[in-house]
């Protein structure tokens, strides 16, 4: 009998994730027969009241599942409290050689039945329990050389390792993917999580990244050798509905 690799895994036989780790660190969509549909892939983050008290837990969501639905109660806010607003964005590479980004910034949303066939839904600015999710249309992957998930601070404090921020992959077929960002990074700004490549076999490789930079785009585009031409960009301002 052929051995798969030793992930980390939660949940029953049916319904379950594989952590992407340092030790084990990638995996085939096309052998667990999950490269096409559409992909998505979610960043959720939330700020809890322990990070402002003392030193956060370990541990992660993929160990404590039921943990991501019962947040520690905030015993008061102050002013010194750290906020975070977190983007969830894509650079691509086509096999015709077009290349780009889709992100909040400029409101570059991409598109799911036409190239880039990548997808924003939206921006979540304050932590919201759905998150931002990119889907990827898997049905035209034999048009996709390689797209880099990065996530980057936009706004707040570079604080990484408080925003208990992960990155799941959901495929239409097969196990979750989950990536946790909860190491220490002091003043990272960006960190490329996950590389998804077709490579020279055709089969479709995540590879976990958890790069951090001290930049954004641009300092991760040098980083892939992606390209792109890059330019200051804003959001506008928006309170909670």
């Amino acid at each position: 009998m052929r051995r798969g690799p030793k992930f980390d895994t939660v949940g029953g036989s049916t319904t379950y994730a594989v952590e992407l780790t340092r030790r084990h660190s990638a995996i085939s969509l096309t052998r667990q027969g999950a490269d096409s549909g559409h992909l998505q892939i979610n960043l959720s983050w939330r700020m809890r009241s322990s990070d402002f008290g003392g030193r956060p837990r370990r541990g992660g969501l993929l160990r404590n599942p039921l943990q991501a639905f019962k947040p520690e109660p905030v015993q008061g806010h102050t002013q010194g409290m750290v906020t975070v607003d977190l983007d969830l964005a894509c650079m691509y590479e086509l096999k015709d050689g077009s290349k780009g980004v889709v992100q909040p910034l400029g409101g570059l949303l991409g598109e799911i039945n036409a190239p880039p066939y990548v997808k924003l839904s939206g921006d979540d600015r304050f932590g919201g329990s759905s998150g931002e999710t990119i889907y990827v249309n898997l049905d035209h992957k034999d048009e996709i050389k390689r797209l880099l998930v990065f996530v980057y601070i936009y706004d707040g404090t570079p604080a990484f390792d408080r925003t208990h921020a992960v990155v799941s992959l959901i495929p239409s077929n097969g196990p979750r993917i989950e990536i946790g960002l909860d190491e220490r990074a002091p003043e990272a700004r960006s960190c490329a999580v996950v590389l998804i490549e077709n490579d020279s076999k055709g089969h479709l490789v995540v590879r976990r990244e958890v790069r951090y930079v001290y930049g954004f785009q641009s300092e991760l585009d040098r980083l892939y050798g992606w390209g792109l031409q890059w330019g200051r960009g804003y959001k506008k301002k928006a309170g909670r509905a």
